[in-house]
């Protein structure tokens, strides 16, 4: 990730292999960093919803946020730190959110 790799993050491991298919992984800190795309998992930053299919796209939005609300909690009850980012947030301009969201890794660094 380009954040990390600006600030001299070090540590994480990318698209780590695990059930639960995590973007960024620390595990020395148990630490896990998803990163969501706005369109399936329910995020409304982009008004760029299709007019077809929209049951569809709905239930498996649906289906998104409580499959993410699982894996969140799986990570949780192993005691580990989750984080999760909207794709979003990544542009240069949405730094000071993604700076916030991120504090649990910078404060253990």
């Amino acid at each position: 990730m380009q954040y990390f790799t600006e600030r001299h993050i070090t540590g994480w491991r990318c698209h780590y292999n695990v059930k639960e298919h995590l973007d960024f992984v620390f595990l020395d800190k148990h630490m896990a960093v998803f990163v969501d795309g706005y369109f399936w998992h329910g995020h409304d930053c982009i008004n760029t919803r299709p007019a077809e299919n929209k049951d569809y796209r709905n239930r498996k939005s649906q289906k998104s946020i409580e499959h993410d609300a699982a894996v969140t909690q799986s990570f949780h009850n192993r005691s580990w730190i989750v984080i999760r980012i909207w794709e979003c947030k990544l542009k240069k301009k949405n730094r000071d959110p993604l700076e916030q969201k991120l504090k649990p890794i910078l404060d253990c660094l």
